[in-house]
């Protein structure tokens, strides 16, 4: 069963939903809680500011933000919370997400956004796992088992191409 949400999922559009599925996805994972919102920094700035100030009492951890063009939701999360902050730049027309991850690294001193690739939601996910493991030994156990197994499938593959290599 999952834990209590720690985790906290926002996206500035319902059309970021399959890539911002896969942060989920990782969390389920790792049976971390969260929770999935949609606010938008430029349409809604109101309930942005809301849920960013009121993310640490609410429980939160963590905080990923997706968004596509000019991906301001991130920063805007940022500036309001002390929490963490991640950013998933959503590749979107016509750029394909150059924009997007342009304007979450490029953030201004002072207001950090760690920044994954561009639809890099499931890494994100895994980003916060990996804060939340510092305070967490049950969660590190678990991450590095799931360190371990990746190891391993790199192992059975490089065993298989050797061996169809040696037919």
């Amino acid at each position: 069963m999952m834990s209590d949400v720690k985790v906290g999922i926002v996206m500035g559009s319902d059309s970021d939903l399959p890539i911002m599925r896969k942060c989920a996805e990782a969390l389920d994972q790792f049976d971390v809680g969260w929770e999935m919102v949609i606010s938008s920094a430029h349409r809604h700035p109101e309930k942005t500011a809301r849920y960013a100030r009121g993310a640490e009492e609410a429980g939160l951890k963590v905080i990923i933000a997706g968004a596509g063009g000019a991906a301001h939701l991130p920063g805007v999360i940022a500036s309001m919370t002390l929490l963490p902050v991640i950013g998933v730049p959503v590749a979107i027309e016509p750029m394909h997400g150059v924009d997007s991850l342009y304007s979450i690294v490029q953030m201004p001193q002072g207001i950090p956004v760690a920044t994954v690739a561009v639809n890099g939601a499931y890494n994100a996910g895994l980003l916060a796992v990996q804060m939340l493991a510092i305070q967490d030994e049950s969660l590190r156990h678990k991450l590095n088992n799931y360190r371990q197994s990746l190891a391993a499938k790199v192992e059975e593959k490089d065993s298989a191409l050797r061996e169809k290599k040696a037919r």
